[in-house]
């Protein structure tokens, strides 16, 4: 116990002594490390001072050179600004020097002005006063005139203007005639060229198409199976074809009777096809009229095809084609619709190619004059018209669609194809035994030519001749004279041309003649 006393006493002891060691020591090292720091804060305060003078007097050098820019960057603007001025100075003197310029000479032309104003007032008042003294030298004179002539002013005046009118009257017909008879030096050999030269490349048989088919017998004894017992059979084969069936005492040969070729040509068909099979009762007739209705159907679809085709036409629409099928059962005039229309085709390319046109645009529009014939259904619409509604509402060109509407003049031609159809249709029907015509419609014709030379002053005979193609005029010479003979033969072609409807051409030939007759005694 004791003895750890003892040791806590001399632990005690020995770290109050280790205490008072440390803190001697520790401010021993205070006082040194004072000193240090006094001495490094003399240096630092030594080098800070050192430093900032360095970095003032980069500063103001900084300044001094940022002050010089200054000045410098500050002179060139004001000297640009001075050369500026002087730049508009220099302009608003020159401006000045120019307007003075100008409003000296303005005052210089104002004084010309001026004079020649006075000089002119001058000259008016003078030419006023001539004027005066002319018109009454004037009056004077036609006073004079008038007591001499023994007529008025107005009397003379009226005179002189209906003879100026005649000579004026007779030298424009003069003119006219002479233009007249040169353009048709020039421009009608070309045209006949052109003209001849399709006809010749362009031939094709012509054959009448008639209202009545006849349907040949093998035998009479079929006649009576075609009847039927009491009539059923013929009944019902006009029933359902529409054609009338003509059965009469001409041997080995039946009738069929109808306008509509198309019906015809099924009950053709249909008729042989009952015969061959020998089985004819209503029942089989209506079965094989319904396959041939439908096979012709089908046919007038080829032969569509097989024409565009023939004539090199792209892109038709269907229904299109089927109306050009359909031209094969149609005739105008006598005239095969489809044999027609397939010549103004090729009449048409061959025309165009010689005039330097589009041959395909022409052929197309030759090919579609007149499938406004086709329709089975009446209307009152002109088939011209209605064939160019049709070309409109399938798509076709305008040029195309008016070509067709214009053949036959119901509108105006608007381009070149349209009087090119208009003369291969012409030329396609004028052809001799293309068409049939009525005779009694050619001498009204005719006839109508000549009314229309005696309607005018001065006619004392008229001849339609070469088939209405020219028409000679005798006039009596004692009311016509040269100079009117040309005047009338151009009012008679314009008077021909607006009142009638006609094939081609008309020459109209006015021949004036003069006899001086004596006796001698």
């Amino acid at each position: 116990m004791d003895n750890i006393i003892t040791i806590i006493i001399v632990a005690i002891v020995g770290i109050a002594i280790g205490f008072l060691i440390a803190k001697l020591l520790e401010r021993n090292n205070a006082s040194q490390l004072v000193k240090s720091a006094k001495k490094n804060a003399a240096t630092i305060l030594k080098e800070a001072k050192t430093e900032a003078e360095s970095i003032k007097k980069d500063k103001i050098l900084q300044a001094k050179e940022k002050f010089i820019e200054l000045k410098s960057e500050h002179e060139k603007v004001i000297l640009s600004r001075d050369k500026k001025i002087s730049d508009v100075e220099k302009r608003i003197r020159d401006k000045e020097s120019q307007v003075s310029n100008e409003l000296s000479k303005a005052k210089k032309l104002n004084a010309d002005m001026e004079a020649k104003q006075k000089d002119y007032d001058e000259k008016l008042a003078y030419l006023e006063k001539k004027q005066s003294e002319v018109d009454k030298l004037h009056r004077g004179q036609i006073e004079q005139l008038e007591v001499i002539s023994s007529l008025s002013a107005e009397d003379a005046k009226a005179q002189l203007i209906e003879n100026l009118r005649e000579e004026a009257k007779t030298d424009a017909m003069a003119y006219i005639q002479s233009s007249i008879e040169e353009a048709k030096m020039t421009a009608q050999q070309e045209a006949k060229k052109i003209v001849i030269n399709t006809i010749q490349r362009i031939g094709t048989e012509e054959a009448v198409e008639n209202c009545v088919s006849v349907f040949n017998l093998e035998s009479d004894d079929v006649k009576g199976r075609i009847i039927g017992r009491e009539g059923r059979n013929i009944r019902a084969i006009e029933a359902a074809t529409g054609v009338e069936i003509i059965v009469d005492d001409t041997p080995e040969a039946i009738i069929l009777s109808c306008f509509d070729s198309v019906r015809r040509e099924v009950a053709r068909l249909s008729l042989h096809k009952l015969v061959t099979d020998g089985r004819i009762h209503p029942a089989r007739i209506e079965e094989i009229v319904k396959k041939t209705t439908k096979q012709i159907e089908e046919e007038i679809i080829e032969v569509g095809k097989r024409t565009v085709i023939d004539l090199g036409i792209h892109g038709l629409q269907p229904e299109l084609i089927k109306a050009v099928g359909r031209m094969k059962y149609r005739s105008s005039y006598g005239q095969n619709l489809l044999q027609h229309s397939r010549e103004v085709a090729k009449l048409c390319g061959v025309m165009a190619s010689e005039l330097g046109l589009n041959a395909k645009l022409a052929k197309r529009a030759g090919l579609l004059h007149d499938i406004g014939k086709v329709p089975e259904t009446e209307t009152e619409v002109p088939h011209a018209i209605l064939g160019m509604q049709w070309a409109e509402k399938y798509g076709e060109k305008p040029e195309v669609c008016n070509a067709i509407g214009a053949h036959h003049d119901e509108i105006e031609m608007t381009n070149l194809l349209s009087p090119i159809v208009q003369v291969c249709d012409a030329i396609s029907g004028a052809r001799p035994g293309a068409r049939r015509q009525v005779l009694d419609s050619y001498i009204q014709r005719l006839k109508d030519l000549e009314d229309i030379a005696f309607g005018f002053n001065g006619v004392n005979k008229a001849y339609a001749i070469q088939a209405g193609r020219e028409l000679r005029v005798m006039v009596e010479s004692e009311k016509v004279s040269d100079e009117k003979a040309a005047q009338l033969s151009f009012e008679i072609s314009q008077k021909i041309q607006t009142d009638m409807t006609y094939p081609g051409q008309v020459k109209i030939t006015v021949i004036r003649e003069t006899r001086a007759v004596n006796i001698a005694k």
